[in-house]
């Protein structure tokens, strides 16, 4: 394996110089790379929301909304045929998802029914399908009473209709606010995930995004007072409207549609020559300026309401008509608030309402001080591994190095290439993979030290320790790279984003530890021609080492089930530290403009907001809070509420840095995938190792890794740290890492299986430990380091992610020795005599030695 052909040498250099060439681009500024030859790469990694800043909302459309115009419609289209058709009836009135209607005369029962015929008339569900929907299905409960139902398939239909117009109104909306690079894409059946970076109002973005925007010109009913319409009943066809005015004024409208917004095609902000006030100046398609005309025409003298969303924005007098086509809208506007609202009615109005069901907004400070956070990390973990490889391998370890270093370069590479997403996670996965990616190479070492101390040549024992750990390489990879892909199916925004940099993160490792390494290796090889292999500073552990691991096996497995009952019991009767992602609420962080937080007074201030439970928080340092609110019972809408309240009552001394808005159908959704992944990622792997190895590996695997799991429930509720959506990638993490861990002692034991055939499974677990304890020591010393780097100086923001990656580094460790190797035993993989004890020896009664 250490002969490499030119061109495959070439091609290897090739490919690291422009991994080198792609990765560059992100050292330098955007206008740095404006000035370079357009030849020259320019594509840097996307940062994610939680570190360029921004908002992150998922809106979902009103289904209640969509049937209730649906039956207005109805209603309308039947009392129009059957006036149209000349039949009397009586009774037409709608509830639920249900239009009914009694025919008088029995003998024009059918030809009613041939008259409303085209309601139930099925209707192309798409261009390309070919299928037909039928929205409504009619029966007659009893002689001459038609019930017109709302079809599950023609609420499904109207549904995806109305998301996708409401998709192509919400990108025009974000648009016309000028924002760089928004992302709004549907997501599932009903919603539309908005992303908008570098956002710096992120509350204006939601009353724009809020608004439905149904613009409509009515006249004002002045054949009574309001104020009687009010304490009495409106006349037949009228409708009591109030305007945003604070106070707001009562207009008694008629429901008769002059013009509507569909007739609008332009829209702009202006200022009143007269007043030299704010003004929305509008025009009409020919259709709406000449029913414009003609309404004003037969109303000079009285007065027109436009209304927009059922509130009266401005009832002006009509002096005389209005036959251009044009006019304007005036109310109290701000230079901003006109400019909105012609915002909202160039991009339209929206089919149905948009509820905000999640919303997570960054504020730029805390995102640039996430870099700044993320950069330190990686550079003292960094520091750290390569200082730990160099002291356990010496020249070797500067080999492994300078992989290392083509190993993050890969990385950033790739990212930028793909134009993916880096998040504040994916830099804590850039520094995981880099204690990780020294697991190959340390494979890789100390099998080559063990053939060389078994007798091999230099050469055969490089040769043969590339050789036979790659096998290894590729079965506890792509364990780690199932639980990967889980978490990136199931996962939203940032930890996505650890997914996918994480999962490039393993590729990598593989590329630069098998190929690159291996490239290096033979090139020393060629040309230094050693007659041994480099010496290291430091053993950690000494070779032939045999420590009798199997022979506390009993004490381990007890205080395992000791742990994890106790775990178990404490997750069952303890309530866990759950963030807003699975109990839904508001999580909001402050900065005090000046001197440190009070957090007595803010507690005062939000007390009186009567917004339920308030949690407020030192967060870091002096000047930062963390404000937890409960989740509120009358649903996503309220949770909105809350945030407009707690900002209008701090923004004048607090600077709002993050705001995470989870409602309460969100939560449970997040909840359910939280566990289904687990569940799904421990499936997958079960399946992997079972067809790699033998069902008793799969279920032993299996074992342990639940073990982790179940460790690491029990820590999250003993110290209380908060259980979000991030902990999730954690405990997927953890059971990638736990496995690789154990896939490296399984490979082993298999491999000792066959080669060692009279020796009883304890001993043979106990040598193939030893083998391999140096890189079970080795790969978690490094993880460790990376990982202290990212608790010590990675940020508050992801402390709790890797706290939790700690702590499952260390127990996955365990339990690969003193869990996952002691089960085969318990499932007899090798069979004993029955006489032998507990199978702690050999058949024939001596115990052999390797």
């Amino acid at each position: 394996m250490l002969y490499f052909s030119r061109w495959k040498a070439i091609l290897i250099w090739l490919v690291v110089a422009a991994t080198f060439l792609l990765a560059a681009p992100n050292l330098f500024s955007p206008e740095t790379l404006a000035k370079l030859p357009s030849w020259v790469p320019k594509r840097q990694m996307v940062l994610g929301l939680d570190l360029q800043g921004g908002s992150h909302i998922l809106l979902k459309i009103d289904q209640n909304d969509l049937i209730k115009d649906r039956l207005e419609t109805t209603r309308d289209e039947i009392r129009t045929l059957l006036r149209d058709a000349k039949i009397g009836y009586t009774g037409l009135s709608g509830s639920g998802r249900v239009v009914q209607v009694r025919i008088r005369d029995a003998s024009q029962v059918d030809a009613a029914k041939e008259a409303l015929k085209s309601l139930t008339t099925p209707v192309s569900s798409g261009l390309f399908t070919g299928g037909a929907v039928t929205e409504l299905a009619l029966d007659e409960p009893e002689p001459g009473l038609l019930r017109y139902t709302l079809t599950d398939a023609g609420l499904t239909y109207r549904t995806s209709t109305a998301l996708a117009q409401s998709i192509e109104v919400v990108s025009r909306r974000v648009n016309e606010l000028g924002t760089t690079e928004p992302i709004v894409q549907r997501q599932g059946d009903d919603r539309i995930l908005v992303q908008v970076p570098g956002l710096q109002d992120p509350q204006r973005l939601k009353e724009i995004l809020g608004q439905t925007a149904k613009l409509t010109f009515q006249m004002v009913d002045q054949s009574m007072p309001v104020q009687e319409a009010i304490n009495g009943r409106p006349p037949a066809g009228d409708t009591v409207m109030y305007s945003k005015d604070d106070p707001p004024v009562p207009y008694l409208i008629e429901n008769r549609v002059i013009v509507s917004g569909e007739n609008l095609v332009d829209a702009q902000a202006t200022f009143d020559q007269r007043t030299n006030e704010p003004v929305v100046s509008f025009r009409f398609d020919a259709k709406g300026a000449t029913r414009f005309g003609q309404a004003t025409q037969q109303n000079v003298g009285k007065l027109f309401a436009i209304i927009l969303d059922n509130q009266v924005i401005s009832a002006p007098q009509i002096r005389e008509p209005i036959l251009g086509g044009t006019g304007q809208i005036s109310g109290n506007f701000t230079a901003q608030s006109a400019n909105d609202l012609a915002v909202l009615l160039r991009a339209g109005a929206l089919p149905a309402n948009l509820s905000v069901i999640e919303e997570r907004t960054v504020g730029p400070g805390l995102g640039q001080d996430s870099i700044h956070a993320g950069k330190i990390a990686g550079l003292i973990g960094s520091v750290l591994v390569v200082a730990f490889m160099f002291v356990a391998y010496g020249f070797l370890g500067f080999l492994a190095n300078i992989a290392l270093a083509v190993h993050v370069a890969m990385i950033i590479a790739l990212l930028s290439l793909l134009g993916a997403t880096l998040t504040l996670p994916g830099i804590a996965g850039i520094v995981l993979t880099i204690g990780m990616a020294v697991d190959s190479n340390v494979l890789i070492y100390e099998r080559i030290r063990e053939e060389r101390r078994n007798g091999r040549s230099v050469i055969q024992a490089i040769d043969s320790g590339f050789t036979k750990a790659l096998a290894t390489i590729i079965d506890s990879n792509v364990t780690s790279l199932i639980a990967t892909a889980v978490l990136f199916y199931l996962g939203t925004g940032p930890v996505k984003g650890f997914a996918i940099t994480f999962a490039i993160g393993i590729l990598t490792t593989v590329f630069t530890a098998v190929t690159f390494t291996r490239l290096l290796v033979s090139i020393w090889v060629r040309r230094a021609r050693p007659k041994e292999l480099p010496r290291a500073p430091v053993t950690f552990v000494p070779a032939g080492t045999k420590i009798p691991f199997m022979g506390i096996r009993r004490w381990t497995f007890a205080l395992s089930t000791v742990l994890s009952i106790l775990s178990v019991v404490l997750f069952m009767t303890v309530d866990m530290n759950y963030g807003v992602d699975f109990k839904g609420g508001s999580l909001i962080e402050v900065q005090s403009k000046s001197g440190p937080a009070d957090l007595g007074d803010i507690r005062t201030k939000l007390s009186g907001l009567n917004i339920g439970e308030v949690q407020v928080q030192q967060f870091g340092d002096p000047t930062d809070v963390l404000i937890r609110v409960a989740t509120q019972s009358e649903g996503d809408n309220a949770e909105q509420s809350v945030i407009d309240k707690v900002r209008a009552e701090l923004q004048d001394t607090y600077d709002f840095r993050r705001v995470e808005v989870v409602g309460p159908t969100v939560s449970s959704e997040l909840a359910r995938q939280g566990t289904i992944g687990m569940l799904v990622a421990l499936v997958g792997i079960l399946i992997y190792v079972w067809f790699r190895f033998e069902w008793q590996f799969a279920v032993g695997a299996i074992v342990a890794t639940v073990h982790d799991v179940v460790m690491t429930l029990g820590f999250f509720v003993i110290t209380g740290i908060e259980f979000n959506q991030s902990s999730i990638a954690a405990i997927l993490t953890i059971i990638g890492y736990s496995l690789n861990d154990t896939i490296v002692v399984y490979d082993r034991v298999r491999e000792d299986m066959r080669r060692y055939k009279k020796l009883s499974m304890p001993q043979l677990l106990n040598t193939a430990i030893n083998e391999t304890l140096s890189r079970t020591t080795l790969t978690a010393v490094t993880t460790i380091l990376a990982l202290l780097a990212l608790v010590l100086f990675g940020g508050e923001v992801i402390r709790s992610f890797t706290l939790a990656m700690l702590f499952g580094v260390v127990f996955g460790t365990y339990s690969s020795i003193f869990i996952a190797a002691p089960l085969l035993i318990l499932f007899h993989l090798r069979p004993t005599a029955s006489g032998e004890a507990e199978g702690d020896k050999p058949v024939g009664g001596k115990a052999l030695t390797t």
